[in-house]
């Protein structure tokens, strides 16, 4: 229960965080991504401000075996840049340009009631089972 509690909290703040930095708003967002037209620099002050933060939280989480509640601690160790991570990536950025949304805030942005949020997520949910679909067909076919 106390991991319950904790991943609720957690995602309680990250979610209010999203909200009051106004990155639940796509046209916030996008303004950060047309360079060309009506730039809003806002996001990248969001983006300046949690770098830091997360790199900190990182190194100090390296140096444990487990988490602050003594659960199994998983960090990345996946160094190559390869074409399934760039080809995702792309993929990421473009949906994020077109909607607006990634998928933190697009999940915060269904608790205030976003009819478009709702679309993109499941968008998001459609290819997430379409790549687990793919995986699975890939993996089938390697096996002797």
């Amino acid at each position: 229960m106390k991991y319950a509690s904790t991943a609720f909290i957690s995602g309680l703040v990250f979610g209010l965080g999203l909200i009051l930095s106004g990155m639940t708003d796509p046209a916030k967002v996008i303004g950060f991504l047309d360079l060309a037209g009506d730039f809003n620099p806002a996001l990248a002050l969001v983006m300046a401000g949690a770098i830091p933060v997360a790199a900190i939280a990182f190194r100090i989480a390296a140096r444990r075996s487990t988490t602050l509640l003594d659960g199994a601690l998983h960090l990345p160790d996946a160094r190559k840049i390869d074409r399934r991570l760039l080809i995702g990536a792309l993929t990421f950025g473009a949906g994020w340009g077109v909607a607006g949304y990634c998928p933190g805030p697009a999940l915060a942005s269904l608790m205030t009631g976003g009819g478009d949020a709702l679309l993109f997520v499941a968008a998001m949910v459609g290819g997430m089972l379409l790549f687990e679909l793919i995986e699975s067909v890939r993996k089938a076919r390697r096996a002797p």
